[in-house]
Parts: C-alpha cells; structure tokens; sequence
C-alpha cells in the first residue's frame, strides 16, 4: 500500500482546505511530521484512517462522530471532506468521505442535518481517466478491507506506530497484552472454541445430572412402591457408581415382593374356603327364619281379618245402594246445574241494575235496550265535534311552539351583541400574543447559536483550572521522583563499590583446604580475607539495585503523566481562553436564561395562533346566527294571525255541542258509559228469566228419576250417590279383603312353613356374625394380594425404566466425559495442562513469539547488539502462563522483564516491538505489501548515538521503495532529516506546510 495525496477540507483543527504530496515527501524515502503540541499532527493520521475507515484510530472514535471531526474554524457553508489517493493491490483508487453535516437550511429558519456521503474511484491507465465504483458506505468498507487484509485496529498498529501503546505492552501483564493481539491476529474463534466446549460441558453436564435425577426419582418411587424396605444409594446426580447401585437395589426389591406375592396367594386361597362354608350355613339359617317368620306373619293376619268381618259385610251393603243411585245421577246433574246457571243470571241482573239511574231500575229488559238505542244515536253525533276538540288542542301546542322559538331567537340576538360588542379587544389581545411569541421564537434561534460555543468554553476553562493545578501536583511529583530516582541509583552504586572492595572476603568465604582457587589455583590458603563490619554482600546490592530500578519507572511514569497533563491544559487554554471562569460561566449562565426565557415565550406561538383562529370562528358563527334568528322571528308573524283566527272558529263551535260538560270529550265519555250500562242491564234481565224457566223443568223430571229407583225422595237418592273417588276407594277395600283372606288360607296351607314353624326358632344373629368375620378376612387377605400384585408389577415397571435410563444414558456419560477433559484441557484448568495455558493464549503465544523474533532483527541494530526480545511461557505465581516477554541483556548475559527497561531503552524497544508486529501482521493479512509507515512519537527520550542508530535502522526500511514518516516535535529532527510536513497552528486554523528534498 502506498499513499499520493491527501486532501483535507474541514476537519480537525484544519478550517481550510489543506493538500500532502505524499509522491514529494517520500521521494528521500524518510519524511518528518512536525509542529507544536496541539496543532494537528496526529489529525493528519487521523484523516489517513478515516478516509480509509469512516472512523479515526482509538479513544478519538465516539458518538456524533460527524459532528466532532468537523473543525470550529470551519466557515458555516464549508462541508467537511477527506479525499486519498492510494495504491493497493496493483489498483490505484480515490476515496473521498464526508460525515454527517448540521447546516442551516436553504428556505426558511433552524438547521437540517445531511447524511454522511461516500465515493470511491479507479484510476484506468489505460484511458487515464478515473472511473466510479461505488458510493455505497457498506460496498467501500468491505472493498477497501478486502483489498488492504486489515481491520482498523491492525492497520493503525501496522501503519500508524503509536509508540505509547507499545511501551505500555511492554510492561502490560498477560490479560492486556492478549487484549491488545487478540484484536490484531482475531483469535475470537479460538476464544469460541474455549467458549462452546465449555457451554458443551456445561449442558452435558445438566443432561447427566437431569439423566440421575430421574433415575434417583425412580429409586424413590421403588422405595415407596417397596414400602420403604428398600435402601437407596447415598450418591448426588452425577456421582459415579450411581446407576449400578439404583439397579442393584431394585433386584433386591423385585426378589422380596415375589416372596411377598406368593405367601399372600395361599392365605387368599384359606380364607376363600372358611367364606364358603360360612356362606352356606347363614343360607340354611335365613332360609328357616324367613319360614317360621312367614307362619307367625299368616298367623296374624288371619286375626286381623277376623276382626274386620262386619265392616266388610256394611262395604257390601253400601256398594249396592250406590249402584241404584246412579240412574238418578243424570237428572241430578242437569238440576244442579239449571240451578247454579239461574243464581249466576240473577247475581249479575241485580249488579246491572244497581248502576241504572233510579227512574229505570225497575223497567224491563225491552225499556232498557230503548234507552241503550237512543244514547248510541247521540254519541255519534259528537263525532265532529270531537275532531273539532283535537285541532283546537294541536293549535294551542304550536301557538306555544311559536312563542318558544321567538323567546330561543330572541336570546340568540342578545347573546350575539353581548359577545361581538368586546370584539375589537380580544382581537387585539390575541394579536399581541401571537407577535410577542414570534419575536421570542427569532430570538430563541439566535440565542442558540451563541450558547453551544459558551458553553464549550466554560467547559474548556474549568477543565483549565484543574489541570493548572493538577500540572503543579504533577510537576511536584515528577521532582520528588527525580530526586528519589538520584538517591536510589546514588546508594546503589555506593553499595556497588563498597562490594567490590570486599569482593577478596566474599570469594575467601568459599575456600576450602584443597581445593583450588577460583581466581590464582592454589589449593593451600594460609591467609584468606575476612569480611569487615559493615561488608556488602550480593543480595544487598541487589537490593539496592532493585529499589533503583522501582524509583526510576516511578520517575518515567511521573514524568509521562507531567508531559500529558500539560499536552491537555495547552489545549484546554487554547479553547477557553484568558477569560476567568467565573465571568465565562457567567456570560453562560445569561445566555442560557435568556434563551429558556425566550424558549418558554416561544412554546406559546402555536397556542395563541389557535385560539385567535378560534376567535375569529366564533365571531362569524355568532353573526351567522344573530342574522338567521331575525329572519326566523319576521317569518313567524303571518303564521301567529292564521292560528288565531282558526282558533277563534273552534272555540265558538265546541261551545254548542259540549252542552254542559267540561268538554266534547267529556260529553262523549257520558253517553258511552251510560248506552253501555242500558245494554247490560238488558241483556242480565233476559238471561235471568230464560234460566228460571230451565231450572223449573229440571225439578220435575229428578223427582219422576228417584221415584223410579225407589228412593222416597230425590235428597236420598242423592245421599247414596258416591263419586269416583269414594267408589274406587270402597271398591279397592272390598278387593283387598278378598285377596288378604286368600292369600292367609294359601301360607296356612304350605306343608314347609308349617313344619319350620314345629321346629326351634332360628339363631339368624350368630350366622351373621360369622359369615362376617369369613368377609372381612377374605377382603383383608384378597386387598393384602392385590397390593403385593401391585408393588410387584410397580417395581418391575421401574426397574424396566430404570434399566432404559441407565442404557440411554450410557453414552452421553461417555460424551460428558470426553467433553469435560476437551473444556478442562482448553481452559487451562486440567492437570493434563502442565503450564495452565488457555487455548487462545496459546495461539497468541506463538504469534508473540514471531512478533519478538521479528522485533529482535531490528532490536539488535538499534542496541548495538545489546538486547534480545524473547517469548516466554513460564507461569507468573498463580496465574495462567503464556504471554510473557522478556528482555536478555548479552552484556549481563541475564534475562529480566521488560518492564525494567529504561525510558530511552523503552522506546526503541517499543519501536522495534511494533515494527515486528507491523511485519507479522502483514503476513497474517496476506502479505500486503506496506509501502507508506508513519511512527508516533517518542524520540525525544534517545541521546544523540542512540538517535543515529535508531534512524538507520529506519532507513534501512526504504529499502525496495519503501518511505517513513517519523511524527515527531523534536528539534534535532529537523535537522537530520530534510523532507518536512509542518503543521502551523492559528487563531484561524492550522495550515501544512510541505517541504520536500528538493
């Protein structure tokens, strides 16, 4: 990949549109890119990546990200643009990226924000034109991701060198360094390799032990089968054996309920026989009871009969004058009911007559149909009279019609002119409203322009503040680690020299008669050094060196945080400015005041706009109807005259047919009640003489009947009449008689009965008890041998699934097994793991290794031979092993942890680091070739030797056509290399300005 051009248009701190002929600078192969803290060099890089990505490198990511890239020295009609020109894969391609852009809009007020917009061209060498690929975000994302073999974290770690990442990865523990190669080399799978072995064990795992529960709930069902003589395994779901143990305490239990089984059929089969014989026994004494019983039954009711022998004799006599009396029945009858039809007539003749008027209460029935005749006559003549009666009423209701609407029109009028007389007022009333919210509306607009600024201000000068004094603590810290630094490495190298004095009483003390001497080969010493009070010995000094080296990376690190603290309050004072805080939170605070003032005046816009179109509604429909209401009351006169006169008529002509009652209706109800009561009266007289002549005629003809049947008079005959009932009732009681005494003469009569009843009486009682006790042992015996059928078909139906659940579960016991050690050896934790090592550290583990391989070559030039990186995948105490990395030092020839590397030391150190890693991820990408590295940072802690060697070992990176930018604002740089990218920051803006070899 190599990069051309670059072109920037409000972005970062860049208001204007800014151009990089990277062509120019990469000519010398080595480019410097400088400026002062806080001008934009790191924008640059940032553009690199966004045009590449659609996003910036690292912690500048975030949301809104299109608003926060655009620059505040930006022109409010300038849109925000990055343009590269690069060559990849043989292709050479235009991206061109715009994020999102809040601007105002063209009609009308307030902003409109548009949406983020993305090009990609392809220059043909064979047109030389440039022709359009894409302009969709995903199609570009996935080509350009494709083409380089790179995500954007790998490209900002293999292209942009962040030295400060690398420095912290050297002396990261293990869980940050496999963060940070995790997202380089995507070892995700083989964290979901971990990740699904364990879930794999895990539900194996819930399976075998689903799989003993049930098969323990079995157990527990066998035992209450078993009535609990069954001993259950004291095992938990999952413990080995268990399956075993369940199946051999069910045959235990499956032999003893056979036994069981067989004892309880044979007491079944005794007690069957003692339930027969006592059966029979209680036959023969029933079977004699009920004879003797129905002997001394006969014997009794024999008596009964003898004593009701008259009453039976006086049933006979009674029924034979009841038969005689039933041919007088029919004229009995008819007289009755001549009779109850003449005392009906008469009662309703007498209750007619009682509401005649006293002149015809005594006239006869031909008089009172007369009457009725003459009434009927006059009360049809009242017919018209009555229609008359009812227009009379209909013109009175709709006069009173007519008089409501014109009082409703009326109140109509005078509402209307009460509410249109103060109209002027609320008109101008509601007016006002509507202006005075519109100005606040226009002033709320402005109000919110002029607060996001101030409010970035005030933010920037209180962050201000506390980092000026945040910069004191630290520079406070930074020197008093200095001078404990300075102590440290003072008292080291004093207990240094004071060892090497005393190095001849050291070595004496490992002398021995006959052995020779390590330092002149003698084997006899007759005067060896002895340690003097005071003597430092080896683990003093190292001691003292440790100490130093601790207080010198507290002096680093102090010194690190100084420098970020005062790269943060540079720009916080750039942004806020010399204004106090208080005054800008002030300015603040009265912008925001006015504006919420302004906004709450505002909200009321759309109220009052409403309620004056209300306004004006009202007013037209009150007019509408004050003007409908005159018409309605001028149209009512002519129709008030007719209803009057028509009235006048009716009255005059209802006087003379209503007479003296109060109306025709009244009159008309008189003469109908009055022909109605003449024609009743007549039609009651008529049926009262036509039923006296039939109950007469009735009389004669039942005295004839009774005389006939010889009855002295028609009262006896119908004395011995009997009715239905009491001839069924008689009828029955003289058959029963007769059925009773024949069939008392029949048990008398039967030669068994008479001879049970010789014999003694029968003990019914002691059978009973007996055949009870044979029952209830038979019951007891039989319900004993079904519940040992039972528990023994129980228990054989358990072990069966029992015996199933163990097969079924035989092989996932096997899988669990296998699949626990996989998880166990994959996460570390199994002892077949000597060194603990998870799956993924191990994979990163051997990328760490390629990394410090590579990193080594360069290393080793930048030392002038001096340092190693190597890979180590010891255990650190009681942690995981895997993603150590150490530092041999060949003029110590010991190996130590790279985190006791100085300042200087770490840099190069860390540039090599990343080098390598840039050189491996490559590989792990495709063998992309980089042509175009840039490399943040960090050369101001190297001395001049150092310096020299760390650029040829970047010089040497030009080789095959291959150019570095070194992102830096150390001023021997300048210097030393010639082709320049300055970024030159403003009140305006920041501007590049190029320089190239030329």
């Amino acid at each position: 990949m190599r990069l051309h051009r670059l072109d920037i248009t409000a972005f970062g701190p860049f208001g204007a549109s800014q151009s990089v002929d990277f062509d120019d600078l990469s000519a010398a192969g080595l480019f410097l890119l400088h400026g002062p803290t806080g001008a934009g060099k790191t924008s640059v890089l940032d553009a690199v990546c966004y045009a590449l990505y659609g996003s910036v490198p690292g912690a500048r990511q975030g949301s809104g990200q299109g608003m926060t890239l655009r620059s505040d020295h930006a022109a409010p009609g300038t849109r925000t643009e990055v343009r590269l020109e690069l060559t990849v894969a043989g292709r050479r391609l235009e991206i061109t990226r715009q994020p999102p852009w809040e601007r105002l809009k063209l009609r009308g007020k307030g902003t409109t924000v548009d949406k983020a917009q993305t090009w990609l061209r392809e220059y043909d060498p064979a047109t030389r034109a440039w022709k359009d690929l894409s302009r969709s975000h995903q199609e570009i994302g996935e080509e350009i991701t494709q083409l380089l073999g790179m995500s954007r974290e790998q490209f900002c770690q293999v292209v942009l060198l962040p030295q400060g990442d690398f420095a912290r990865f050297l002396r990261a523990d293990a869980e940050a360094r496999g963060k940070l190669l995790g997202r380089l080399f995507d070892t995700r799978r083989f964290a979901e390799v971990e990740k699904r072995l364990a879930e794999r064990r895990r539900a194996t795992e819930a399976q075998v032990r689903e799989g003993d529960a049930a098969l323990l709930a079995d157990a527990h069902r066998m035992q209450q089968a078993a009535g609990d003589a069954m001993e259950l395994p004291e095992l938990a779901p999952g413990e080995p054996g268990l399956a075993e143990a369940v199946l051999e305490a069910a045959a235990v239990a499956r032999a003893t309920a056979r036994e069981l089984l067989t004892i309880a059929d044979r007491r079944l089969t005794a007690a069957e026989a003692a339930r027969a014989a006592t059966g029979r026994e209680l036959a023969d004494a029933r079977e004699l009871d009920r004879l003797q019983s129905r002997f001394a039954e006969a014997r009794e009711r024999a008596a009964r009969l003898a004593e009701r022998s008259d009453a039976h004799r006086a049933a006979l006599e009674r029924m034979e004058r009841a038969r005689k009396a039933e041919a007088v029945a029919p004229a009995l009858e008819l007289r009755d009911a001549a009779d109850s039809e003449h005392r009906r007539t008469a009662d309703a003749e007498a209750r007619a007559r009682a509401l005649l008027p006293q002149a015809l209460a005594d006239a006869g029935a031909a008089p009172l149909a007369a009457a009725a005749r003459r009434a009927t006559e006059e009360l049809g003549g009242l017919e018209s009279a009555r229609r008359a009666e009812r227009r009379l009423a209909a013109l009175v209701e709709e006069r009173a019609g007519l008089d409501r609407q014109e009082r409703a029109d009326e109140e109509v009028r005078q509402e209307a002119e009460t509410w249109l007389a103060d109209w002027e007022t609320v008109r101008t009333g509601l007016q006002s409203r509507v202006d005075s919210a519109q100005e606040a509306a226009t002033r709320a607009e402005q109000l919110a322009v002029q607060r996001d600024p101030a409010r970035r201000r005030l933010t920037a000068a209180r962050q201000r503040d506390r980092l000026t004094d945040d910069t004191e603590a630290a520079r406070q810290r930074a020197l008093a680690a200095a001078e404990d630094a300075v102590e440290a490495r003072a008292h080291w190298l004093d207990l240094k020299e004071q060892r090497l004095h005393g190095i001849a009483a050291e070595l004496a003390a490992n002398l021995t008669d006959g052995t020779p001497c390590a330092v002149c080969g003698a084997t006899q010493h007759p005067a060896p050094a002895r340690k003097t009070a005071g003597h430092v010995d080896r683990e003093a000094e190292e001691r003292a060196l440790t100490a130093y080296q601790t207080a010198d990376e507290l002096r680093a690190q102090a010194e690190r945080h100084l420098g970020t603290v005062r790269e943060a309050l540079a720009a916080a004072t750039a942004e806020a400015g010399d204004a106090p805080t208080a005054q800008l939170a002030e300015e603040a605070e009265e912008l925001e005041g006015a504006y919420t003032r302004a906004r709450a005046t505002a909200s009321g816009l759309h109220a009052a706009q409403e309620e004056l179109r209300r306004a004006e509604g009202e007013r037209e429909q009150r007019v509408a109807a004050q003007q409908q209401a005159a018409v309605r009351s001028a149209s009512r006169v002519a129709g008030r005259d007719r209803l009057e006169r028509e009235q006048a008529a009716l009255e005059e002509e209802l006087a003379r047919a209503r007479g003296n009652a109060e109306s025709v209706t009244a009159r008309a109800a008189q003469l109908e009640r009055r022909a109605a009561l003449l024609t009743d009266a007549a039609d009651t007289a008529r049926a009262a003489e036509d039923t006296a002549r039939r109950l007469k005629d009735a009389d004669a003809r039942l005295a004839d009947a009774a005389f006939r049947a010889g009855f002295d008079t028609p009262a006896d005959a119908a004395a011995a009449l009997l009715d239905d009932t009491a001839h069924r009732e008689l009828q029955r009681r003289l058959d029963a008689w007769q059925s009773e005494d024949a069939a008392v003469r029949a048990v008398l009569a039967e030669p068994d009965t008479a001879d049970a009843a010789r014999r003694p009486p029968a003990d019914l009682t002691a059978a009973e008890r007996a055949a009870a006790d044979a029952d209830r042992r038979l019951r007891e015996a039989s319900s004993a041998r079904d519940a040992a059928d039972r528990c023994r078909a129980e228990l054989d139906r358990l072990s069966a699934h029992a015996a199933t659940s163990v097969r079924r579960l035989a092989p996932l016991r096997e899988e669990h097994t296998r699949v626990a050690r996989l998880a166990s050896l994959a996460a570390g934790t199994s002892a077949d793991n000597e060194r603990r090592m998870r799956l993924e550290s191990y994979v990163l583990a051997a990328r760490l290794e390629q990394v410090a391989a590579a990193a080594t070559a360069r290393l080793l030039r930048m030392s002038s031979g001096r340092y190693t990186l190597v890979h180590s995948d010891d255990r650190s105490g009681r942690g995981r092993s895997g993603l150590g990395l150490h530092v041999v030092d060949a003029w110590t020839g010991r190996e130590r942890d790279t985190a006791t590397l100085s300042g200087g030391e770490t840099f190069f150190a860390s540039l090599a680091l990343a080098l390598g890693l840039a050189d491996v991820v490559t590989d792990e990408a495709g063998g992309v070739r980089l042509d175009t590295l840039f490399i943040d940072e960090g050369f101001g802690s190297l001395d001049d030797q150092t310096l020299d060697e760390v650029l040829d070992v970047l010089d040497a990176l030009r080789e095959r056509d291959r150019s570095v930018g070194i992102v830096s604002h150390v001023p021997d740089l300048r210097r030393r290399i010639h082709a320049q990218l300055e970024v030159v920051k403003g009140r305006s803006g920041s501007v590049l300005r190029q320089r190239s070899t030329g």
